[in-house]
């Protein structure tokens, strides 16, 4: 396990790229997003020019073929303006693009993988269901067998993406008698499918320019090449994609933080109180520090874990078997980034607020938005408890 860490020069110009691109373009549009709860539309044509829609992809498939070091960079600057870019593009590029690289077979990643690296298609991820969030095994949505096609029933809910997404992986079981491990299959959903359709978009505290939508499958025919990976293999497809998701969330909300901080330090820097300046008070410096020190913290924790991952699917990739001690490492990794870095983050957010006052909760300010989107953070790709759980089972040997 790697427990030293250090950009490379290219990778230090990618952030200087990356964050003047995000100050120039994404910032000065976010609030209003935000007050329309409106999907940005012309922002995410402006990401796809960049190339950040296929960021990870491999070039012979029209991406740009970047690490996941560079993928981090990407969504902790993201992150720090606004989180419901970072979840739009998270659920894109780590949710439904990442397992088609991974477990696609070479027609799959031919056909799907151009246009979703191109951003001219949006890809989604449908695993939570109204009786299967936090207990994703008990799956409701079925697969039967038609032949060598599938027919899809069901329900999904919480779909990022769901409504704009030109394909979606899905998770369905198709054997509810062999339990998650045998019985639940993902699938390639394309937009046109006859028997899908998307229901209610969902009215959310935060993340507010990001579209959470519910997906009704009715009869929806699935032909053979859409399956993903292999028949009853997709609750493994789903730990494997959700353990990336959950560190590159983590580096959302590490960016997040550090905001706070930079808000935080600016704001002291530059305004006095009553009784004299802000900055000389040791109950305000040590906030400041409190906040710094986690930062710091969570900055190691998150891109140690994205080393960890990147070698992690290197091998899933190549199909060769994954060593038991790094799949457990990049599981237990993950899910105390996720779980730490979050909570961080809402931490960090709350203390500015505390420390610029009412500055900090008039609406439509960084910090009021920031907020209500870092909860959301705790609470999305398994919430913190279930972190805590999947931490502890890991420690104890008892598996999940």
């Amino acid at each position: 396990m790697p427990f030293e860490f250090s950009f490379t020069d290219e990778q230090e110009k990618f952030r200087r790229d990356v964050r003047e691109f995000i100050h120039n373009e994404i910032m000065p549009t976010v609030a209003n997003y935000d007050k329309l709860e409106e999907l940005p539309i012309e922002n995410m044509e402006k990401m796809s020019k960049q190339g950040y829609f296929g960021l990870t992809v491999p070039e012979k498939f029209g991406g740009k073929g970047l690490s996941k070091i560079e993928y981090g960079i990407l969504l902790e600057e993201l992150g720090a303006i606004c989180a419901s870019h970072g979840t739009i593009l998270g659920a894109h590029l780590g949710l439904c693009v990442t397992p088609i690289i991974l477990f696609g077979t070479e027609e799959q990643k031919n056909k799907f993988l151009p246009p979703l690296a191109s951003g001219k298609s949006i890809g989604a991820f449908a695993l939570t269901e109204p009786g299967a969030g936090s207990d994703a095994a008990n799956l409701q949505t079925t697969a039967t067998a038609d032949g060598d096609d599938f027919i899809l029933n069901g329900t999904k809910i919480f779909c990022t993406n769901g409504d704009k997404a030109d394909y979606i992986i899905v998770f369905a079981a198709n054997d509810k008698s062999l339990g998650p491990m045998g019985g639940i299959t993902a699938f390639i959903v394309e937009k046109n499918m006859t028997g899908f359709s998307v229901g209610k978009k969902e009215k959310k505290l935060g993340l507010r320019a990001s579209s959470t939508i519910e997906l009704i499958f009715e009869n929806c025919r699935i032909p053979k090449e859409n399956i993903l990976g292999d028949i009853g293999a997709g609750f493994m497809i789903a730990l494997s994609t959700l353990d990336g998701g959950r560190v590159t969330l983590a580096v959302g909300s590490l960016g997040a933080a550090q905001r706070a901080l930079d808000l935080s330090v600016d704001y002291l820097r530059q305004n006095q109180g009553e009784g004299g300046n802000l900055s000389n008070r040791q109950s305000i410096q040590w906030k400041l520090a409190d906040i710094a020190m986690e930062v710091y913290a969570s900055k190691f924790m998150c891109y140690n874990n994205l080393v960890e991952l990147e070698k992690y699917y290197e091998i899933i990739e190549s199909k060769e078997k994954v060593p038991r001690q790094l799949r457990d490492r990049v599981s237990r990794g993950s899910a105390i980034s996720k779980a730490y870095v979050s909570e961080v983050a809402s931490r960090a957010i709350t203390t500015a607020i505390e420390i610029q006052g009412l500055t900090g909760i008039t609406a439509g300010s960084e910090l009021e938005r920031g907020f209500r989107d870092s909860f959301i953070a705790e609470i999305y790709e398994g919430t913190n408890d279930i972190q805590r759980m999947i931490i502890a089972k890991e420690l104890l040997g008892l598996g999940l």
